[in-house]
């Protein structure tokens, strides 16, 4: 569609409504809602990855020390962000004169990015009276005296019931002072409101000589420096010159203003890819709403500069609504369950040895494995209440014949492990306890997690599961894997996959359904979501991002898609407690 989106029959003819619009994914019970992976991929290889959510931080202290001799302290604070070990100033506050307990007003703004930990250091100076005149960005912090500082990391105070976490100050030794601050965090307003649309079109222009054409429309923002950005598309409707879509959804953070131009296309669906433009015309969000109220129509053109009218469209509902974000949910209780599986096969080679994937370096430097279960485990916890993470090796022999699902805790035999560390030490000490065999096998792990998703169910839906598998070799149950796939894409749950080593990940790029074309299951069931994110290593290393950002850069949207094509909202009320913990069913 264009240049951008997929030529897969079945993929390129699903309705991918942007912001959580409609989708049809085809055969008996056909599902709404979801990710636009077309306009995914527009991004991706442009290198625009992932959405930053404007986060505004506003702080207040208590008990500051005060040494001033005469008065109270005149305390002022600047926030850093902690970029590659180096600091970088994010903003800072006004001077609050004579007071130990300050509320600023100035604020500052950050992106808050879900797929990478954000550390944030708060440093608060008694401005002596000689600079009370001199602009606050004009100070040098060296000449004031030094009250306190702390550190967070964002995602700490994003998962708080209301955004806010208090802070002991510290000397910068480390070294406990008087007082405490508080840091909130509050989320823009406009990122919560989008606009729900019906459109419909008249006496298209037939590009079919033995049929009709089949229309779908496309969806793009106009930005001066960069061109049409699409950001929404509908499904196809197949022989019609009149066609009726399915709703759509577009959210401010993607049309921007609704005054912002934005082009409409309607394309004639072709299986090749190469999609015929029917017409288009330009508008705004506010042209539409009119042409709503009015009950008028929009005259589609040629591009070619051509004035003869190839169809009309019109707007037959057009709502705005406030959408619940990711920051809502998490902030209201819910949870990200991080669960691991690490691949056990002999493929990886004698643990014993340097060359050996599964190596252990003495010189502390992290393995393949290593690296993802750290990376993606520093991210993942801060959303996970108790960080009981259960963990699990498949491909190996334990005390019999090889298993493909077997408890990484092999001292305790407990699925769960304690932490990051607890998955850490978990995994090395299995190396020594364990016989590396094969053959490579997904089908039971993803089942074991969509168990425990599942019974999950039955006491809360405020928990989100989350299966990082990391593996080296070709699976050969790949058949039943795609069928565990379909069948957990209802549950709430999603599956990382990195690839480590110089296998062939060509069934992996099958498994993640970034072509557009959903899973299809033996018996002929279309997965309802797309709940798979695959990344090798070996493809992603010295890119500008990272493989954590790359593996979980679509995790809060496949989250959002589950939640809101279910109707779960967003607590209103403080969380008394945890919810019940999981309930992780036996070994088999």
């Amino acid at each position: 569609m264009g240049g951008c989106f997929s030529g897969d029959i079945r993929g390129g003819m699903e309705a991918v409504g942007g912001g959580g619009g409609g989708r049809s994914y085809g055969g008996a019970g056909a599902q709404q809602g979801g990710p636009n992976d077309a306009v995914d991929h527009f991004f991706q290889a442009r290198g625009l990855r992932g959405l930053y959510t404007p986060i505004e931080l506003s702080f207040s202290a208590t008990k500051l020390r005060n040494t001033d001799a005469f008065s109270k302290s005149d305390p002022m604070l600047v926030v850093y962000t902690n970029i590659n070990g180096k600091l970088e100033e994010i903003g800072r506050t006004e001077v609050i004169l004579n007071s130990l307990d300050p509320a600023w007003i100035t604020k500052a703004t950050m992106s808050y990015q879900f797929e990478i930990v954000q550390p944030l250091i708060f440093r608060i100076y008694d401005v002596d009276t000689k600079y009370h005149h001199t602009p606050v960005k004009m100070l040098k912090l060296s000449h004031q005296d030094f009250l306190g500082e702390a550190c967070c990391n964002l995602s700490e105070i994003v998962t708080k019931f209301n955004h806010s976490l208090t802070l002991n100050l510290r000397s910068d030794c480390g070294h406990g002072l008087h007082g405490t601050m508080t840091v909130h965090a509050e989320e823009s307003d406009s990122s919560r409101m989008a606009v729900e649309m019906t459109l419909h079109c008249l006496n298209l222009e037939n590009k079919d000589m033995l049929s009709k054409s089949d229309p779908f429309l496309r969806i793009s923002k106009l930005v001066e420096t960069a061109g049409p950005i699409p950001i929404c598309k509908t499904e196809v409707i197949t022989d019609n010159l009149n066609p009726v879509w399915r709703p759509i959804t577009l959210t401010s953070q993607q049309y921007g203003s609704k005054d912002n131009p934005l082009l409409v296309e309607c394309f004639d669906f072709e299986s090749s890819g190469n999609h015929e433009l029917i017409g288009a015309f330009q508008t705004t969000i506010t042209q539409l709403k009119n042409l709503h109220s009015s009950k008028s129509g929009a005259n589609f053109y040629s591009h070619k500069g051509q004035r003869k009218m190839k169809g009309q469209l019109f707007v037959d509902n057009l709502q705005e609504k406030v959408q619940h974000t990711f920051l809502d949910y998490i902030s209201s209780g819910f949870e990200l369950n991080f669960m691991v599986a690490v691949d056990f096969t002999a493929s990886n080679g004698d643990p014993r040895m340097p060359q050996s994937l599964h190596y252990i370096d003495p010189s502390g430097r992290p393995n393949s494995y290593q690296q993802a279960i750290l990376g993606v485990g520093e991210v993942l916890q801060f959303y996970d209440n108790d960080r009981l993470f259960p963990a699990w090796g498949f491909g190996a022999r334990t005390r019999g014949p090889v298993s493909h699902c077997f408890n990484l805790n092999t001292a305790t035999n407990d699925c769960e492990v304690i932490g990051v560390e607890g998955i850490m030490t978990a995994y090395t000490s299995s190396l020594h306890s364990v016989s590396l065999a094969g053959p490579t096998m997904f089908g039971p792990v993803i089942n074991k997690a969509a168990e425990i998703a599942s019974q999950s169910l039955q006491y809360s839906n405020n928990k989100y599961f989350v299966l990082l598998i990391i593996t080296d070799g070709v699976l050969t149950d790949i058949q039943e894997t795609k069928d565990c796939i379909v069948r957990a894409s209802d549950l709430p749950l999603s599956i990382l996959i990195v690839g480590v080593g110089n296998a062939d990940f060509k069934q992996m790029e099958i498994l993640d359904a970034d072509n557009g074309k959903r899973l299809e299951s033996s018996t002929g069931r279309i997965a309802t979501r797309d709940i798979v994110q695959f990344v090798p290593i070996r493809e992603v290393q010295g890119g500008q991002i990272s493989v954590v950002q790359s593996l979980l850069e679509e995790l809060p949207g496949q989250f959002l898609q589950y939640m809101r094509t279910r109707g779960i909202k967003p607590r209103q009320q403080v969380p008394q407690g945890h919810a019940p913990a999981a309930i992780y069913p036996p070994q088999q």
